[in-house]
């Protein structure tokens, strides 16, 4: 009995001298994942750093002399400048306002070389030599002008915002009402409107926008300064 026990051990220290099947997986699954790693590595494509676009060259500046509320300036801007931002961020003239930018609400009117414009569809360039009237010129120091005092007394504004282009926009109108400009309701365009009437006023004011809706205070306020001036 005893040599029969001796050439056959024990069942449990047999099982631990076999390899499991597990551990056998195992030791295979470690063997590939750490030879496919190098390969694995070398297949990556290298990081590619993104090339990046020089800073573009500053436009040039030319001088533009400008006559504004009768004084002389001398901007050094680029062509590409509107009147509008030369009024405001470079002569410091910020009574004229920025509105909707397109030429469609009038709040930028200015008067430049006696016609009323939008000042924030042309360049500065092109009204280089030029005399160019705002917001700021319209009174003679403490003196309001003739439509000032009337947008006052008729409270012809509510927020303010587009009040500077109404009045610029009502200046230049009775200019071109006493040199006798028709409008596109004038009946007979090739004499002089017999008076300003309301209908008139509202077509030639018809590109300055009032959010507010002080419409009819304006056309108000116009009418009374065209009456005392006729």
């Amino acid at each position: 009995m005893s040599d029969i026990k001796a050439k056959n051990p024990p069942h449990n220290e047999e099982q631990a001298q076999k390899p499991s099947r597990r551990r056998f997986l195992q030791s295979a699954a470690a063997t590939v994942a750490v030879s496919a790693a190098p390969l694995a590595r070398a297949q990556q494509p290298a990081a590619v750093t993104p090339a990046v676009a020089p800073p573009p060259a500053a436009a040039p500046l030319m001088p533009v002399h400008l006559t504004i509320n009768g004084r002389p300036y001398e901007l050094q801007l680029e062509a590409r400048t509107t009147l509008l931002d030369a009024l405001r961020e470079y002569a410091g003239l910020t009574g004229t306002k920025k509105g909707c930018d397109r030429g469609q609400c009038g709040a930028c009117t200015v008067i430049a070389n006696g016609k009323r414009i939008n000042s924030c569809l042309t360049l500065a360039v092109m009204h280089s030599c030029e005399s160019v009237t705002t917001v700021e010129g319209l009174a003679s120091g403490e003196n309001l002008s003739p439509i000032q005092r009337a947008f006052i007394e008729h409270d012809a504004f509510q927020c303010g915002f587009c009040t500077p282009g109404q009045l610029c926009s009502a200046t230049a109108l009775l200019d071109e009402y006493r040199a006798g400009n028709a409008s596109a309701v004038t009946a007979n365009v090739r004499a002089r409107p017999p008076q300003l009437s309301a209908d008139e006023i509202r077509e030639r004011m018809s590109g300055n926008i009032c959010r507010c809706g002080a419409y009819t205070n304006i056309v108000a306020a116009v009418s009374a300064v065209a009456s005392n001036q006729s």
